[in-house]
């Protein structure tokens, strides 16, 4: 475990060069050791808008209500081999589309994922008869389906110091992740500690953790060594609650030594590390907006937001299950996948010049890709970003 510094560490800031020699996002940090709490909370805080209807909006609502019930008394369907489910376990989430490819285009409705292949006629009955949303009983509500499989939380894989965002990352008792961005505290003391920032499930080993564990660059799994490949002490998070109560982020910062980061994202380009920088911006996810990340498995990619708000269960392993709502729903804008195991933590953005960050992935399945708003994320955990 570290020693308590007596004194900051100056340095100078990146520049953005083709080297990866410059490190962390300028200014006087305070090195790394113990942060003093977990920090955080899963609650709603603001609610953000949407532009689909009332009755698309009281319709998530019910379904989300009987969703967090579901989770709290049973675990979520486990596998996809052909298994029989409980009509109602094979519905995993819902959200709210503005039709697209399965239903008329720029007409809201509402996106049914399902585990298994199912016909919009059964679909509507158990909407109506088990999960309370009346509406769906009436041929006149929109209701398109996705078959995504379990939403399960997923996991560059090489090594580079000073390690820039978009890499292999990792609580040192997980397998891989992505370190998504670079982050300060809005309040004191946590002002002058440069944060890394990914999920819960990255860093902080789904609420498995303790104050101080070690972050590595790259995760164990990707071949990160513990203690030497620490990059980063864990610092705060925000607990999953796993009892059916609704979470909001999948989110947690590690308290980095500013030699050892930098707040480039980087890419692969002619199997040589590019980087680029984001915007300044924060914006509120909206429906259409074409989005791009940069993630360890998947490196950099472009989507399209499909759904918002959305309300799905994520299954962690090991019969712990979460429900999460207002998430954000992505769908890559070509044949590749946005997202897959291990980009979990990746930083979303807006895929045009402002680059102004719109999310935090930290999910996926069937082709799509679930995102916590960012705003949420860093109220959560009292931090601003550092671009």
């Amino acid at each position: 475990m570290a020693k308590r510094p007596n004194q900051s560490f100056g340095y100078s800031a990146p520049q953005g060069d083709d080297s990866g020699a410059s490190g962390g996002g300028g200014g006087d940090f305070e090195l790394p050791p113990a942060g003093d709490s977990t920090g955080g909370s899963n609650d709603s805080g603001d609610e953000g808008q949407s532009n689909a209807s009332a009755q698309l909006t009281s319709a998530l609502d019910a379904f989300t209500a009987k969703l967090g019930e579901m989770v709290n008394q049973s675990a979520s369907v486990q596998s996809t081999d052909g298994t029989d489910y409980a009509e109602e376990g094979n519905i995993v989430g819902a959200g709210i589309s503005d039709g697209g490819e399965n239903g008329l285009p720029g007409e809201p409705s509402m996106v049914v994922f399902t585990v298994e292949d199912t016909d919009e006629e059964s679909v509507r009955q158990i909407l109506s008869d088990t999960m309370g949303v009346q509406a769906a009983s009436d041929d006149s509500f929109p209701i398109t389906v996705h078959k995504t499989g379990v939403i399960e939380a997923q996991s560059h894989r090489f090594k580079m110091r000073p390690a820039p965002c978009g890499v292999s990352v990792g609580h040192f008792r997980i397998t891989a992740g992505t370190l998504g961005a670079l982050a300060v505290g809005r309040t004191a003391p946590r002002t002058n500690r440069l944060l890394v920032l990914s999920n819960n499930h990255v860093l902080a080993n789904s609420n498995n953790a303790a104050i101080n564990d070690n972050i590595l660059q790259q995760g164990p799994f990707d071949g990160g060594a513990n203690p030497a490949d620490r990059i980063a002490l864990l610092e705060r998070w925000v607990p999953i609650n796993f009892a059916g109560g609704a979470n909001f982020v999948d989110a947690a910062t590690g308290w980095a030594w500013p030699n050892l980061v930098r707040k480039e994202f980087v890419y692969l380009q002619g199997g040589q590390p590019r980087f680029f920088r984001i915007g300044n911006l924060v914006v509120n996810p909206v429906l259409g907006l074409n989005v791009a990340k940069t993630g360890r498995t998947t490196q950099l990619t472009s989507g399209r937001i499909v759904a918002y708000p959305s309300t799905i269960r994520v299954n962690y392993g090991g019969g712990r299950v979460a429900l999460f709502t207002d998430q954000i729903t992505i769908r890559s804008n070509n044949a590749n996948p946005f997202s897959a195991g291990g980009d979990s933590g990746s930083l979303i953005w807006t895929a045009d010049s402002r680059r102004a960050a719109v999310g935090l992935l930290f999910a996926g399945g069937g082709g799509l890709t679930f995102a916590n708003r960012i705003t949420r994320v860093l109220t959560a955990l009292d931090i601003r970003l550092i671009v």
